[in-house]
Formats: structure tokens, sequence, C-alpha cells
């Protein structure tokens, strides 16, 4: 049974380990309707976490280049930059070679219709480079569920989700989220008036189902199947499961022999190792990852480095240094930049931002509490980025990198109170 409240858990239960398949590996792409995604991975949406910042910064630090390639593994084509995955037929090119497809926070589509143009800039703003780009929707009402999908497709995004997975009180109250698993019919009914009303591919993201007694994804991919969804998304536990044990990917196996279209898998992806043998257990055609990439926002490239060549590059303290700084000034330079904008378009004070942020990012870095500590006691974004430089120069005398840590300890700091991978 998940914790009361349905908050999601800091850490996984027990996580297997697995070892890397030696014949199989995240695709180098997938065709949703319209859109290619390359590679085959995708961040899932996490309210409170995945703004255009976020997304932007896991977009940059996803991409790597010849250097990144271990001694001995495959390189690209000197003209045309492609690279061939070992056993795959298709090709990645550098410029394509971290996290394929973003995804935004979950919105809501009765907020969405209802308020001002102003406002929504800060849920539906995006830039060239985060392109293809999904917005993710919850609610229940098939009409404003379609208002909501139409703005969404006007506003230039690449395709729209619907999320049934969400297990929040708050969200599962208003049957959005994974509360309309207990109602198919509306589904159904939520599936054809939102398709009726868009041309850019429609997904949905969802779950088992509500408990033990009632999995119904298989009868939901059916279902999106045959009214004209592109491809679905199964975060494999239950409601009743929120966050809490094993991820069961024997029914994302179950999907896929279910539909034609494409399969998403999703949960207890935490490592490269485990995105491949996700693959190799369901055949499922891409992989989904939420939970794992603000404790390390490597995952994406580590991913697609294993696709190309084999072999992947764990990141240093150094590395984890430069990381957090760059994205702090993206931050700062997101703040200063949307001041002209009106008050309800803004980004507050980036601080709160950088002290959730570092809780993710500086776990498993020596000394990481006495910066964490340093860090929640200043008032200004400006005052935080000085004391994670101050921390960081300091002569590195370790070199520690980041397989050195303990799994569990990269993660413990991670609370994605609202998150929904």
């Amino acid at each position: 049974m998940a914790q009361r409240g349905f908050t999601v858990k800091k850490s996984w239960d027990n996580p297997v380990e697995h070892a890397m398949p030696a014949d199989a590996w995240v695709p180098a792409e997938v065709r949703i309707g319209t859109v290619t995604v390359r590679p085959a991975t995708v961040l899932a949406p996490m309210a409170g976490v995945t703004d255009t910042v976020f997304r932007r910064f896991i977009r940059h630090a996803s991409l790597f280049s010849t250097s990144h390639y271990a001694a001995g593994a495959l390189c690209p084509d000197s003209e045309t930059g492609e690279i061939k995955a070992p056993g795959i037929d298709s090709a990645i090119t550098n410029l394509q070679s971290g996290c394929g497809l973003l995804m935004t926070e979950f919105t809501s589509a009765d907020g969405l219709s209802r308020m001002r143009e102003s406002k929504r800039r800060r849920y539906l703003t995006f830039y060239e480079d985060e392109h293809p780009i999904a917005a993710q929707l919850f609610g229940s009402n098939p009409d404003t569920l379609a208002e909501a999908a139409r703005i969404v497709q006007d506003t230039g995004f690449d395709t729209v989700d619907l999320n049934l997975g969400c297990p929040a009180k708050r969200v599962v109250g208003c049957n959005g989220g994974s509360g309309l698993l207990r109602d198919l019919p509306r589904i159904q009914e939520i599936f054809q008036t939102v398709r009726s009303v868009v041309t850019i591919p429609f997904t949905v993201k969802f779950r088992l189902g509500w408990n033990d007694s009632q999995i119904v994804c298989v009868e939901l991919a059916k279902i999106a199947e045959g009214e004209g969804l592109n491809a679905v998304a199964l975060h494999a536990r239950t409601r009743e499961q929120g966050y809490t044990g094993q991820a069961r990917w024997e029914w994302i196996a179950a999907i896929k022999q279910a539909v034609s279209i494409p399969v998403i898998g999703n949960g207890d992806i935490r490592t490269p190792e485990d995105a491949a043998a996700m693959i190799a257990k369901t055949g499922c055609d891409a992989v989904m990852i939420g939970r794992a990439a603000p404790g390390n926002p490597w995952i994406f490239r580590q991913i697609a480095q294993y696709t190309a060549t084999g072999a992947y590059d764990r990141p240093t303290v150094e590395d984890r240094y430069r990381m957090i700084r760059g994205y702090f000034k993206m931050l700062l330079e997101e703040a200063e930049a949307c001041q002209d904008q009106p008050r309800d378009a803004r980004l507050g004070e980036t601080s709160g931002k950088m002290k959730q942020f570092a809780s993710w990012f500086t776990h498993g870095v020596p000394g990481g509490a006495k910066l964490r500590a340093a860090i929640y006691q200043q008032k200004s974004g400006a005052a935080v980025l000085d004391q994670v430089d101050a921390f960081f120069t300091h002569p590195m005398e370790t070199g520690a990198t980041v397989d050195e840590i303990p799994q569990s300890a990269l993660f413990n700091g991670f609370d994605p109170a609202l998150a929904c991978d």
C-alpha cells in the first residue's frame, strides 16, 4: 500500500540491479505519428520540476561529442556525423543524441482553459531548442480537455499527452489523473473528443489500474489505439501502489503484444542498464525517465552513448560542479529575461528552485551536506551561486565518480512530492 497522501517516495524499494543486456539497446528512434523521437527516450512530466529551464538543462546535458566516445568504440562519420549503434540499423546524430522527447509539467485543462493568455505563458512557454516537446494535460471533462488540447496545438507543441497516471489526492479527487482509471467509458469519450479537434500526435500515459483487482492497462491501450491515439506510455504500478514496490514490467510487455502503436515503458529506470533491460524484457519502443533525471541529469546522454557506442561515461565530481553551476545560471538568466512580462507570467525568486535542485544534485559529492546547509541559509539566487562557487573551487582531492557512490546516495535528497514519473 502506498503511503498516505501518495507523495512520491524519495528512493526506490530494494531496486533491482540490472546487468547490461548483450543484445538489447534503447532504439535509436521511434516514430509517434508525424514526430520522430531520436533517440527513443522521454523526460517524464514532473510537477514543480520540468519547467522550461529544467527541460533545456536536460536537453543540453544530454548532448555528447566525439570526445566522449570510449576508446575503441564506434565513431561518427566524418562528413555526416551519423553513428551506427551496435546491432541497430537506424542512425542518430550528435545533435540529437540525448533526451529524444521533452514533456512539460502536467497542467490542469480546467485551469488552462480559464486563465489569461499572459498566465498561460508560465505553463506553455518553450524555446525552439526544446523541440520535439509534448504538453501533458489532466482533467475529466472531455470538452474542456479538447479545448485545452487545441490551445496546446495552437501554441506550437509537437504532441499533446493525457495524464491518467498521477496518484496525488488533489488530482484524483477531481477525477483526474489515475482517478479516471475506474471509468473506461469516460476515458474513451475523452479520447474521441480530443482526437476530433487536434491534428498533432495525441498520446496517453497511464498506470496498470486503480489497484490489483482492477488492472485495466491492456484494455485501455486497445481503446487508445482504436480511437486513433499515436502512442501509449505505461507506468507499471497501480494507483494504490503510488511509488512503492517494484514496477511490473511484464505489463509493459503485455501491452506491446496487444497493440501496434508505439509503447513507452516507465518505472524503475535509474541507469542505462535499467533502460536497456526494460527494452530486452518488454520489447517496448521507448523508455520514459522521471525520478532519476534530477539526481543524474546525464542519464539520457549515458543511454545515448551506450546506444551509439556500447559504452558510456560516468561523471566526476567536477562534472557535477559544472552541471549545477550551469543550471543555476540558466535559472538566473531566465528570471532576468522575464522581468518585463506581466506579473503572473514572471518567474519567482530563483533561490527556492536552486535549493530544491541542490538537494538532489549534491548527494554523493564529498562534503555535500555542508554545501546544502550553506545554500539553505541564502536569501537570493546570486548568493546561492556564490556558495556553490566557493565550495567547488577548492582542489578536488578524491576524484570520486558517480559510479563509486551507492545508488541510494544519489537519490536520498530527491523529494518530488508532486512528480508523476
